[in-house]
């Protein structure tokens, strides 16, 4: 099977989210071949909740997971720590007051 790259990956997201009038933006480009991604919803109400692929072990399948979810400066303060841990990390905010991310949209899971 063959793997998207990073920065098409991004790019095929902001483009479904812009589809839906979501507003996003990278805060973060990271590797464009094989660079994590993570994503931070910000609902525009001093709440954030960031997202990452996981690997299941037992399904073998990769999903989006909740990584921290919370006050938006205390999500941002985990955001930084993953950048300083991954310099290759891609990070992509999108601010949707209704809290749509589209992440499990077939495609994007």
């Amino acid at each position: 099977m063959t793997r998207l790259t990073a920065e098409f990956w991004v790019q095929a997201y902001l483009a479904r989210l812009r589809f839906q009038d979501i507003p996003a933006f990278v805060v973060s480009h990271g590797d464009n071949t094989a660079g994590a991604v993570l994503v931070k919803l910000n609902t525009l109400d001093g709440q954030a909740v960031a997202f990452q692929r996981s690997y299941d072990l037992m399904s073998g399948e990769r999903q989006w997971v909740e990584l921290a979810k919370g006050d938006e400066c205390e999500i941002d303060a985990s955001v930084r720590k993953q950048r300083e841990f991954d310099p290759d990390l891609w990070v992509i905010e999108v601010e949707d007051r209704q809290g749509r991310h589209l992440l499990g949209e077939p495609g994007l899971e």
